[in-house]
């Protein structure tokens, strides 16, 4: 349990939603944290369905909505409106162990860490876990940024940041449709240590409908695109890190 001579951080906690059946439940899985001093910003873009799922909780959450105009967009409102210290990201249709938000941010704080992220479960459509720890599980900070040059890494429904690195890092990029976490978590580390967790927090949900699949081939377009803008800075991070990880 965390303990603190001053207040306990405020930890903002944002999920985008459109057209999602299972928003209800990625909320609740917020509500039930053991960690208490968080709000909840749900984001609603554009949304013609299921949008009655979120009305129980209208009460208990910051509610905001917009035109339909992507998860960056989304991201970038709640943003905007997250007073948190921290800042965490759900997506409507995944959910979080109770014990999420109370053990990542006790890892962040006695590591001092801006930003990190965990290992997570994959479920399917009636919540049951089809494939335990699917993530890679990194031993070095250098195998971190090695990979972070050939793909995404990071589940961003694992993350978790402090409002300061948001400030110096910006705002998602609302051109990119599909890549903007990649594109994030690269602008990330080049600003901070990124700190990878060996612990799984996060329960990831695949099905039909989820964008990941629906767009794939659009997806790996964006992925090359990123990977090029990007290449020089990753180089340069790469030689960076293992020069520190040498002394």
């Amino acid at each position: 349990m965390i303990r603190l001579n001053t207040r306990q951080p405020l930890v903002s906690v944002i999920i985008p939603f459109y057209n999602c059946q299972y928003v209800n439940q990625a909320i609740e899985s917020v509500r039930r944290q053991t960690y208490k001093n968080i709000e909840i910003i749900v984001v609603n873009d554009g949304s013609t369905m299921y949008t009655e799922l979120v009305k129980p909780y209208l009460s208990q959450i910051i509610y905001l909505e917009q035109e339909n105009k992507g998860v960056a967009a989304a991201l970038n409102k709640g943003l905007k409106h997250a007073k948190g210290d921290y800042i965490a990201w759900l997506s409507s249709d995944d959910l979080f162990d109770e014990k999420k938000v109370e053990t990542q941010l006790e890892l962040m704080l006695n590591n001092l860490a801006e930003i990190s992220f965990t290992n997570f479960n994959i479920i399917d459509e009636h919540n049951k876990i089809i494939n335990f720890n699917v993530g890679k599980h990194f031993t070095s900070s250098l195998e971190f940024v090695e990979s972070l040059k050939n793909y995404c890494p990071i589940n961003g429904c694992t993350i978790m940041m402090s409002k300061k690195l948001v400030q110096r890092v910006g705002l998602f990029d609302e051109t990119l449709k599909y890549t903007q976490d990649y594109d994030y978590w690269i602008r990330a580390a080049l600003q901070a240590t990124i700190h990878y967790y060996h612990i799984t927090l996060t329960n990831y949900r695949v099905h039909k409908k989820m964008g990941s699949v629906v767009h794939r081939l659009e997806q790996m377009e964006e992925f090359k695109m990123i990977k090029e803008k990007y290449r020089q800075d990753l180089e340069r991070l790469i030689t960076k890190t293992r020069m520190k990880n040498d002394v």
